[in-house]
Protein backbone atom coordinates (compact mmCIF):
# COMPACT_ATOMS: atom_id res chain seq x y z
CA UNK A 1 0.00 0.00 0.00
CA UNK A 2 1.24 3.48 -0.86
CA UNK A 3 0.14 6.47 1.23
CA UNK A 4 1.75 9.89 0.74
CA UNK A 5 1.09 13.47 1.77
CA UNK A 6 2.17 16.68 0.09
CA UNK A 7 4.75 17.13 2.86
CA UNK A 8 6.14 13.65 2.07
CA UNK A 9 6.48 14.57 -1.62
CA UNK A 10 8.42 17.72 -0.86
CA UNK A 11 10.83 15.81 1.40
CA UNK A 12 11.26 13.07 -1.24
CA UNK A 13 11.99 15.47 -4.14
CA UNK A 14 8.68 14.64 -5.86
CA UNK A 15 7.54 18.27 -6.03
CA UNK A 16 8.37 20.53 -8.98
CA UNK A 17 7.38 24.10 -9.73
CA UNK A 18 7.71 26.96 -12.14
CA UNK A 19 6.94 29.88 -9.79
CA UNK A 20 3.99 31.99 -10.89
CA UNK A 21 2.92 29.41 -13.51
CA UNK A 22 2.46 25.90 -12.04
CA UNK A 23 3.48 23.39 -9.42
CA UNK A 24 3.33 19.62 -9.65
CA UNK A 25 3.00 17.25 -6.68
CA UNK A 26 4.01 13.87 -8.09
CA UNK A 27 2.13 11.32 -5.98
CA UNK A 28 2.80 8.26 -8.17
CA UNK A 29 5.81 7.81 -10.45
CA UNK A 30 7.30 5.03 -12.55
CA UNK A 31 9.25 3.55 -9.63
CA UNK A 32 5.95 2.94 -7.81
CA UNK A 33 5.19 0.21 -10.40
CA UNK A 34 1.55 1.18 -10.96
CA UNK A 35 1.87 1.50 -14.76
CA UNK A 36 0.90 5.19 -14.70
CA UNK A 37 1.84 8.33 -12.82
CA UNK A 38 -0.51 10.63 -10.95
CA UNK A 39 0.14 14.25 -10.08
CA UNK A 40 -1.78 17.10 -8.54
CA UNK A 41 -0.95 20.17 -10.59
CA UNK A 42 -1.84 23.71 -9.62
CA UNK A 43 -1.88 26.25 -12.46
CA UNK A 44 -1.62 29.94 -11.53
CA UNK A 45 -4.50 32.29 -12.35
CA UNK A 46 -3.84 34.27 -15.51
CA UNK A 47 -1.23 31.86 -16.87
CA UNK A 48 -1.38 30.49 -20.40
CA UNK A 49 0.67 27.55 -21.69
CA UNK A 50 0.80 25.73 -25.01
CA UNK A 51 1.70 22.08 -24.49
CA UNK A 52 2.06 18.93 -26.57
CA UNK A 53 2.92 15.69 -24.81
CA UNK A 54 4.47 13.81 -27.73
CA UNK A 55 5.69 10.90 -25.59
CA UNK A 56 2.82 10.52 -23.12
CA UNK A 57 -0.94 10.24 -23.02
CA UNK A 58 -2.54 12.37 -20.32
CA UNK A 59 -5.93 12.55 -18.63
CA UNK A 60 -6.89 15.45 -16.36
CA UNK A 61 -9.67 16.00 -13.84
CA UNK A 62 -10.37 19.56 -12.71
CA UNK A 63 -10.84 19.71 -8.92
CA UNK A 64 -11.06 23.49 -8.48
CA UNK A 65 -10.89 26.68 -10.50
CA UNK A 66 -11.91 27.75 -13.98
CA UNK A 67 -10.05 27.79 -17.25
CA UNK A 68 -10.10 27.28 -20.99
CA UNK A 69 -8.63 24.50 -23.08
CA UNK A 70 -8.04 25.09 -26.79
CA UNK A 71 -7.29 22.33 -29.31
CA UNK A 72 -4.53 23.87 -31.45
CA UNK A 73 -5.43 21.69 -34.45
CA UNK A 74 -9.11 22.66 -34.62
CA UNK A 75 -9.32 25.91 -32.65
CA UNK A 76 -12.15 24.40 -30.59
CA UNK A 77 -12.29 25.78 -27.05
CA UNK A 78 -13.65 24.03 -23.94
CA UNK A 79 -14.53 25.57 -20.59
CA UNK A 80 -12.87 23.93 -17.61
CA UNK A 81 -14.50 23.82 -14.18
CA UNK A 82 -14.65 21.41 -11.22
CA UNK A 83 -15.77 17.95 -12.35
CA UNK A 84 -14.66 18.40 -15.99
CA UNK A 85 -12.22 15.80 -17.37
CA UNK A 86 -10.18 16.08 -20.54
CA UNK A 87 -7.92 13.46 -22.08
CA UNK A 88 -5.16 14.12 -24.61
CA UNK A 89 -5.66 10.76 -26.32
CA UNK A 90 -3.88 11.69 -29.55
CA UNK A 91 -0.93 13.61 -28.05
CA UNK A 92 -2.99 16.72 -28.82
CA UNK A 93 -1.25 20.10 -28.97
CA UNK A 94 -3.31 22.38 -26.74
CA UNK A 95 -3.35 25.69 -24.93
CA UNK A 96 -4.36 25.77 -21.28
CA UNK A 97 -5.46 29.10 -19.80
CA UNK A 98 -6.20 29.45 -16.10
CA UNK A 99 -8.93 32.04 -15.55
CA UNK A 100 -8.63 31.39 -11.81
CA UNK A 101 -6.17 29.08 -10.07
CA UNK A 102 -6.72 25.54 -11.33
CA UNK A 103 -6.21 22.41 -9.26
CA UNK A 104 -5.95 19.34 -11.51
CA UNK A 105 -5.34 15.62 -10.99
CA UNK A 106 -3.22 14.43 -13.93
CA UNK A 107 -2.57 10.84 -15.00
CA UNK A 108 0.25 10.04 -17.46
CA UNK A 109 1.02 6.90 -19.45
CA UNK A 110 3.80 5.89 -19.66
CA UNK A 111 4.46 6.85 -16.08
CA UNK A 112 6.66 9.87 -15.40
CA UNK A 113 10.04 9.30 -13.76
CA UNK A 114 9.70 12.55 -11.80
CA UNK A 115 12.55 14.64 -13.20
CA UNK A 116 10.69 15.73 -16.35
CA UNK A 117 10.38 19.40 -17.23
CA UNK A 118 8.68 20.88 -20.28
CA UNK A 119 10.88 21.34 -23.33
CA UNK A 120 10.58 24.23 -25.83
CA UNK A 121 7.59 22.54 -27.51
CA UNK A 122 5.75 22.00 -24.21
CA UNK A 123 6.47 18.28 -24.11
CA UNK A 124 8.06 15.96 -21.56
CA UNK A 125 10.98 13.84 -22.74
CA UNK A 126 10.67 10.08 -22.44
CA UNK A 127 13.09 9.22 -19.62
Amino acid sequence: MIVRSLEDLKKQGRYREKPGVWNSARFLLRDDNMGFSMTRTTVAAGSKQTLEYKNHLEANLILAGEGRLTDCATGETYLLAPGVMYALDKNDRHTLEAVSELSIVCVFIPALVGEETHDAEGSYPLL
